[in-house]
């Protein structure tokens, strides 16, 4: 069974997951690695569904319905997505909360969601906020084996599913709101990532877009999606990918590279893989050949926003240099257009904002309940999903970029942080992508200081390569040298500051807030924190 094969049959999340409980029974669907302080635990299609049927019984006794909602403040496990399974089959809306946000940003979101009920972990302080009727993941477990409510709702493809919260870089979270056919989408363009049968191990927390967006295309295709041991490690993620015959194994950039450095990768059994997936950041070019060499297998880049689901990706075949430097083409489905300031497309060449349409895009802004807590029914902010969604379906995403020779995506940087040096406008990304092959950086994160005459100046944040000899002004001098070698001169940094590790944000991308915060301490003569 594929989403192929079944397109035309399925409206609806729960009759997907009803059709692989029937189908492949017997296919794992979801598998926690055994690890040096728990042992392997699996469940398959069919247990998934009978284990989701009795966590529906206990919610629906406690009014969980179509329209509320229900918060999940649980670890990526079998666990998760039982409950998303079983919210899903109730017509409630899922809301996944980041372990990792902080206590503001929860309460924030219980605010605005106002849940009939929140699941928390065992041993987690129940947060401050309407939290509804708190369930523990104890009492989720024992809900497993219970019955089922007396019956199950209809249920139409237009109501909403999930709200995906985005990671809060500038500002509290948004809600990205998906519906079964936003999810129907999703399973549409996965293309390269998705084969039926595959086994997928994927670092993403299931409370991102890239997990819980995903589930009809896990269904649809049967795929067993091993979730990857925390915390995480390189030699465990070789360990995993070898004990269970991993096909799809993906992570960031850095993950990567520390995979690569083991002594354990050359011995090990990783026959099964047929294809390697990352993204969230800059891939250097000799890291996608190291990666090919080393795995075997083609190396593919994502990109997409949390507000898209979907966007563009390169596929087998494509050149190093353009996994390296490109982001790819759009994805089947997705339509791209590159525009300036007053919405027009750009000319081949320039850059412009990056504009994204697809049946995968949310259909808006978490607005809340449409009355009071608990209440059924979704109601959207208008106003900012109109600032990002038009009527037409096109969504601004917050990133710039130009289009290669080959219609392939060059992200140039986000909007949020783009800063004007002069009067000329400089794009992080672009400037980093020319220092990160510096032979002597290993990371590097660029953001805007103020400055009294130029207004704005560039401060890159460096972590050295082991090893790497540490020379000030020289240091500076080869960076700046080496930019305005690719790049007007105007990008070249003009401070370099060596750090022995970049902040990260909840879903692991740099933390620029935090950057531009010790930027503008130092650029105004201040120490860093």
């Amino acid at each position: 069974m594929t989403e192929r094969q079944i397109e035309g049959e399925r409206t609806t999340l729960p009759e997907v997951l009803a059709s692989a409980a029937r189908t492949t029974p017997d296919i794992e669907a979801y598998i926690e690695p055994a690890t040096d302080t728990s042992p392997r635990r699996s469940v398959t299609f069919d247990s998934w569904q009978q284990s989701a049927e009795g966590v529906a019984g206990l919610l629906a006794t406690h009014g969980v319905g179509p329209g509320t909602v229900v918060c999940l403040l649980l670890p990526s496990s079998i666990d998760y997505m039982v409950a998303y399974a079983a919210v899903a089959r109730l017509g409630a809306v899922t809301s996944g909360i980041n372990l990792r946000l902080g206590s503001a940003e929860v309460t924030s979101i219980l605010e605005r969601t106002r849940p009939r009920v929140t699941i928390i972990d065992d041993g987690l302080t129940v947060p401050e906020g309407p939290t509804g009727l708190v369930v523990t993941r104890s009492e989720l477990v024992d809900a497993q084996a219970g019955p089922g409510p007396g019956g199950w709702p209809d249920l139409d493809p237009s109501d909403p599913v999930a709200v995906v919260w985005t990671s809060g870089t500038t500002g509290l979270p948004k809600g990205a709101v998906f519906d079964h056919t936003s999810l129907r989408a999703v399973a549409t363009g996965t293309d390269v990532l998705s084969e039926p049968g595959d086994r997928r191990l994927s670092p993403l927390p299931f409370a991102h877009v890239g997990s819980m967006t995903r589930i009809w295309d896990e269904a649809a295709n049967t795929i067993t999606t091993v979730i990857t041991p925390t915390p995480w490690s390189a030699a465990g993620h070789i360990k995993v990918m070898e004990a269970e015959r991993i096909t799809v194994a993906q992570g960031v950039p850095t993950q990567w590279a520390l995979v690569l450095s083991q002594p354990t990768l050359a011995s090990s059994d990783l026959s099964s893989l047929r294809i390697a997936g990352t993204g969230a950041s800059r891939v250097p070019a000799e890291l996608v050949a190291d990666m090919r060499t080393a795995l075997g297998v083609p190396v593919v880049v994502r990109y997409t926003s949390t507000e898209a689901s979907l966007g563009t990706g390169t596929v087998a075949g494509d050149p190093d240099e353009a996994v390296a430097t490109t982001v790819g083409r759009p994805v089947p489905g997705v339509e791209l257009v590159l525009v300036d300031e007053d919405g027009s497309p750009t000319s081949p060449g320039e850059v412009g904002r990056v504009r994204i349409r697809s049946a995968a895009v949310m259909r808006g802004y978490w607005g809340g309940p449409l009355s009071g807590p608990g209440a059924a029914g979704v109601s959207y902010d208008l106003e900012a999903t109109r600032s990002v969604l038009d009527a037409d379906g096109w969504l601004t995403t917050g990133d710039y970029g130009r289009l290669d020779d080959h219609g392939r995506l060059m992200l140039v940087g986000r909007a949020n942080e783009m800063y004007i040096r002069g009067g000329y406008n400089v794009y992080p990304a672009e400037v980093e992508g020319a220092l990160g092959d510096h032979p002597g950086v290993a990371q590097v994160a660029v953001v805007g200081g103020p400055d009294p005459v130029l207004g704005e100046i560039g401060v890159a944040f460096v972590v050295l390569e082991h090893g790497a000899a540490v020379a000030g002004p020289d240091l500076l001098g080869a960076l700046r040298d080496r930019a305005r070698s690719r790049l007007a001169d105007y990008k070249a940094p003009d401070r370099v500051v060596v750090v022995d590790v970049l902040p990260l944000t909840s879903m692991m991308k740099v933390d620029k807030r935090v950057l531009a915060a010790e930027a503008a301490l130092l650029t105004m003569g201040a120490d860093a924190p």
